[in-house]
């Protein structure tokens, strides 16, 4: 059931269903190093995400998710560089990172901008 969230909301809810069966396939010795930041660098930035959605005040909670989403991205180019991922699946994730990042931008713009 789709609630009436902002867009990025859903775009992170769509990037975690899309990465945890990604993470289970990581090797033994990165599932528990990278895979488990990947994975809880992304559950904060949705728990923002979805605070930000129904706070008075949204801009600290939206530069935060923006914040980790950016150390979830340098994180995600390691697992490529690493050999952990594929090309494909590198440039997969990280266009979806880049997807919602200018969700999450717009956001704060608008955010700011509001009375």
């Amino acid at each position: 059931m789709k609630e009436n969230l902002p867009k990025a909301v859903q775009d992170c809810h769509d990037l975690l269903r899309w990465m945890i069966p990604e993470l289970d396939h990581f090797p033994r010795v990165r599932r528990f190093s990278l895979g488990e930041r990947l994975e809880s660098g992304l559950l904060a930035v949705l728990e923002w995400l979805v605070e930000a959605a129904y706070a008075r005040v949204k801009s600290m909670l939206l530069a935060r998710a923006n914040q980790r989403l950016a150390v979830v991205r340098h994180l995600w180019r390691l697992c490529h560089e690493l050999g952990v991922i594929s090309q494909k699946k590198y440039l997969h994730g990280a266009e979806l990172m880049v997807q919602l990042g200018r969700q999450i931008g717009g956001w704060l713009r608008a955010s700011k901008a509001a009375p």
